[in-house]
């Protein structure tokens, strides 16, 4: 299966890594009910997360930074098994280290878990905006 954005009016796929199987679950049900937003995997853990993101190939993914394998190290596995996926760190911290570990990683965007959706649905739309280019 192959990513999406290459296909005009074609969602964007998106993967979704958190451990929290509940927040995964709701979280899966809001992207989901933007019409350009798919779904194509949850994960709950880095080995998850990495073969769904390798066979997926997703536009983007939605990564906890206190993921199961670590955020930084499960980024950096991603961005070479998946190199078009932009991902997105999805966090209930905002401190100085853990933002920089992760835009080390190649993340493109850091979102805090107590944002709104908007701000969300933002910063994936952004993330993604840099895989295609400008329009």
């Amino acid at each position: 299966m192959t990513a999406t954005a290459d296909r005009p009016g074609s969602p964007l796929s998106v993967l979704l890594c958190d451990d929290n199987a509940m927040l995964l679950e709701v979280l899966s049900e809001v992207v989901q009910a933007q019409p350009d937003l798919e779904v194509v995997g949850t994960a709950c853990n880095g080995e998850q997360a990495l073969r769904l993101a390798y066979r997926r190939q997703p536009d983007l993914v939605v990564l906890d930074v206190r993921f199961p394998g670590g955020g930084p190290s499960v980024a950096r596995r991603i961005a070479q098994c998946s190199p078009a996926s932009r991902i997105v760190a999805f966090s209930a911290y905002d401190d100085k280290g853990s933002i920089e570990q992760m835009k080390n990683a190649g993340v493109f965007e850091y979102v805090l878990k107590g944002a709104s959706n908007r701000e969300l649905f933002a910063a994936l739309r952004r993330a993604a905006a840099t895989r295609r280019g400008p329009a």
